[in-house]
């Protein structure tokens, strides 16, 4: 399996529709890091959840608007991430993906 990893800079992003499709012509089952690969046709991902990354943006900014300075806050990794699996661009590939997997994910695009 391809991962593709990094792919989340402003001229992949917007590319990703583009490079979904190439995946999928020559057959690559690739993984990426973010859900709009997927929604977009990517077979997979895992990777941080993008609503709780803005959530805890929130929360930081909150901290600062109210007096913290910023480089006394401590860094904070994401604290949930989600396994996304497109069953219709598993099945364009003749893939099978087991039933452990599905029932791992977060979400299933059929």
């Amino acid at each position: 399996m391809l991962s593709l990893p990094g792919l989340t800079g402003r001229h992949a992003y917007v590319n990703r529709l583009r490079i979904t499709e190439l995946a999928a012509r020559y057959r690559l089952p690739a993984m990426f890091d973010l859900r709009p690969y997927v929604a977009a046709g990517g077979l997979a991902s895992y990777g941080a959840d993008l609503v709780d990354i803005w959530r805890q943006s929130a929360r930081y900014i909150d901290r600062i608007l109210k007096g913290a300075k910023p480089a006394d806050l401590p860094v904070e990794q994401p604290t949930r991430f989600e396994l996304i699996i497109n069953l219709k661009a598993a099945k364009a590939m003749g893939l099978a993906i087991p039933s452990a997997m599905r029932l791992r994910a977060d979400e299933l695009i059929e």
